[in-house]
């Protein structure tokens, strides 16, 4: 399909073609600043873990604190919750509930304005289906005041030209629904890895108590 096809294409669709292309350009750009800030989080979290594991296996927590006062990533954020009280408490549950609370936080910020890209899919959807049977009702009117010989081939034209409107539609709210999707699981697969940090980072501090305060 050449540039001038799809540009005829496009005139063909009638008014609601636009507001269908502004839906798309919004959920774009949503999309393209979600996946760059996501994949930051993923990037950052993943190097800062590398740091600070071994010095939290180590038991090293008071320069574990430093590390993760000093960086902006989400991990850092949740683990300088929990070292915060591993100073101050020795109980699991009590550093535990410290980071559960920074994930509270963390979590809505991970999936901010990622719900608006399906959204868009959807109104794109359906401002195609819109589009359509509009253009419809255009066609049957004025199929309904034309010569007799030249209705079945009206007819016809003016339903190719009101069905460009639900076929772009679809080709806005399926790439759309995928980028959602792949979001959404990128979203879920950070959740995880903070979650399996939050997990190590917990047994480390656990291990180091057993061993400075053993209950034997």
């Amino acid at each position: 399909m050449g540039f001038f096809t799809i540009v005829g294409f496009f005139q063909k669709g009638g008014l609601f073609m636009y507001p269908i292309l502004i839906v798309f350009a919004v959920g774009m750009a949503i999309a393209i600043e979600r996946w760059v800030q996501l994949t930051r989080t993923r990037e950052n979290n993943r190097k800062m873990w590398g740091k600070v594991q071994g010095v939290l296996e180590k038991g090293e927590f008071d320069k574990a604190r430093t590390l993760v006062n000093k960086d902006k990533s989400t991990i850092s954020q949740m683990l300088a919750m929990g070292l915060a009280r591993q100073g101050a408490v020795r109980r699991r549950e009590d550093i535990e509930i410290a980071m559960e609370e920074s994930m509270m936080e963390i979590i809505p910020q991970l999936e901010k304005r990622t719900p608006y890209i399906g959204l868009l899919s959807n109104i794109a959807t359906l401002l195609g289906l819109l589009g359509t049977i509009m253009g419809l009702i255009d066609a049957f009117t004025a199929v309904a005041n034309a010569n007799p010989a030249e209705k079945a081939d009206l007819l016809s034209a003016s339903i190719s030209v009101a069905m460009n409107t639900t076929a772009f539609g679809l080709m806005a709210a399926i790439p759309l629904l995928l980028i959602h999707a792949k979001l959404t699981s990128t979203t879920g697969q950070i959740v995880d890895s903070l979650e399996m940090a939050s997990v190590k980072a917990l047994n480390s501090i656990s291990n180091f108590s057993k061993r400075q305060y053993p209950t034997g």
